[in-house]
């Protein structure tokens, strides 16, 4: 279907705004950097450039899967604060307090040297998937609490009187409505999610944060890395807030 020509302005005008912040945030940084009586040698950074791309595939890939645990996490300790069983709800409920109240360094540095060392696990990429995956669920945790508990009582009578179940009614009902509510928040916390995984280094993961250290220290610049690294997360972190945006559009209805 063909786009209306107000629709074609829309986006004709939102490129041009977006070019003239552009320029402006070049200009802003141009004059920022030189007023830096720094002499600039970007030669460290393309000798380490293979160096600096492991990094940041270490960290990518750390961080997809530590999403993936974060989300069943989250989605599990949100059922887990909205079960009958009082039991069940106090222990979740103390997970999730446990592990907002404290520093996710903190809890790296235990979760690896003191549990794992008990358990006898000995590889940082595992603990630190765990560890990671485990301090960001409990954060989605209490968004999706909030997404399912903003869904009206009405509703959820209506799905009773048609014979739904619970299973049924979180299914056809809950779900899809607490989706696009918990889509923000969520979006928000997975890109914070990439950002935590710098910490990892303090286990012994070699990822992209660590590897720039590593890099910088080596070429005796302290800065140049820093500018690639910032760019290496921005490549992940915009495509994944645009994802979410064009899916809240998808989702979005009346409710």
């Amino acid at each position: 279907m063909p786009e209306s020509p107000a629709s074609i302005a829309s986006s004709t005008r939102r490129a041009l705004y977006a070019l003239a912040l552009l320029a402006f945030a070049s200009a802003a940084f141009h004059g920022l950097f030189s007023a830096v009586a720094y002499r600039w040698n970007w030669e460290g950074v393309w000798r380490y450039r293979q160096q600096f791309g492991y990094g940041w595939l270490t960290t990518m890939g750390l961080s997809l899967v530590a999403m993936v645990v974060s989300v069943v996490l989250g989605f599990l300790l949100m059922l887990g604060r909205r079960s009958p069983w009082e039991l069940v709800r106090m222990g979740c409920g103390a997970v999730v307090e446990l592990v907002r109240g404290s520093p996710l360094l903190v809890q790296l540095l235990i979760g690896h040297y003191i549990i794992a060392n008990a358990l006898r696990i000995d590889e940082p990429m595992v603990t630190g998937i765990i560890l990671l995956g485990c301090f960001e669920g409990a954060y989605l945790a209490e968004i999706f609490r909030g997404a399912v508990e903003s869904i009206s009582a009405s509703q959820l009578e209506a799905a009773r009187a048609v014979g739904f179940d619970k299973v049924q009614t979180y299914r056809f009902v809950i779900i899809p409505q607490a989706l696009r509510r918990a889509l923000p928040g969520t979006t928000g916390q997975l890109v914070s999610l990439i950002k935590d995984s710098s910490l990892l280094s303090v286990i012994g993961i070699e990822e992209l944060v660590q590897k720039v250290k590593i890099m910088n220290a080596a070429t005796y610049k302290p800065l140049e890395g820093f500018l690639p690294l910032a760019l290496a997360y921005l490549v992940v972190t915009l495509p994944l807030s645009h994802l979410a945006r064009r899916l809240e559009g998808r989702f979005a209805y009346e409710t």
